[in-house]
């Protein structure tokens, strides 16, 4: 595995079972993302987005194939090892956000440091920084009940970046944001991952961020599709002006 490559899958399958047969949410996805990229996932609902998310988030274990972080295989970790990988390697944050509720802003965002062993006058620096580069230089000592919805949605962004983790996954991080926020956040996503050399993959049905990530995946029916990487396509995506027999859906 090249030490550019920090994420890679293998024919990654999930199936599971039911009443009618078998039901496929990922089949046969095989891809890479190399550090310093963004990388937007996208397709319509149930086409398996975040079924991959979680596997990528070492949440959910694929039921064949192979997914290696940093050469890693996900896979055959033990569940211990895999906590400890998800909470080293790996950044994450959904559509709910799940700050601790008795923490500040900067106190939320210093628990990766705090989980790592790791917090010392750097990190709070480097957590204050961040909360500052997302709009939120104010709300430093703000609780979660004492910020808006979108707010607290980005104190969560800067809690996934905080512990320079190898892969950040973000799952709708713009859902809750206005427009004009959300084009801040994503693009303030994107110039810190490319900074710190780390991995991220963005699932979005909003396709005018596609506009800041470096790669388009599509997928459908559990499958990868397409790929977009031509700068001029990704833009005609986020302009909603490209048109392909095989152009995505939302």
């Amino acid at each position: 595995m090249s030490e550019m490559i920090a994420l890679e899958t293998r024919g990654v399958m999930k199936v599971y079972k039911s009443d009618i047969g078998e039901i496929h949410a990922v089949d046969d996805v095989s891809l890479q993302v190399m550090r310093g990229e963004f990388v937007a996932l996208v397709g319509p609902s149930g086409s398996g987005k975040t079924t991959m998310l979680a596997m990528l988030a070492a949440l959910l274990k694929p039921t064949s194939g192979q997914i290696l972080l940093d050469g890693m295989d996900l896979s055959a970790l033990s569940d211990g090892r895999r906590v400890k990988l998800r909470r080293e390697k790996i950044g994450f944050t959904f559509q709910a956000n799940n700050l601790v509720p008795y923490l500040t802003a900067q106190e939320n965002v210093e628990l990766m440091l705090r989980l790592n062993n790791r917090l010392d006058k750097v990190g709070r620096l480097r957590a204050k920084e961040l909360l500052a580069r997302l709009g939120l230089g104010e709300r430093l000592s703000n609780l979660p009940s004492q910020m808006s919805g979108g707010q607290q949605q980005r104190v969560a962004i800067a809690r996934a970046l905080i512990h320079n983790p190898s892969l950040v996954l973000a799952d709708e991080p713009t859902a809750r944001l206005d427009t004009e926020r959300a084009f801040q956040v994503v693009e303030t996503f994107a110039s810190l991952i490319h900074e710190n050399k780390r991995a991220g993959i963005m699932v979005t049905h909003d396709l005018r961020m596609v506009q800041y990530v470096d790669r388009v995946l599509q997928m459908r029916d559990g499958k990868l599709v397409e790929v977009f990487d031509r700068r001029e396509d990704i833009l005609a995506l986020a302009q909603g002006t490209y048109r392909s027999p095989t152009a995505m859906s939302n």
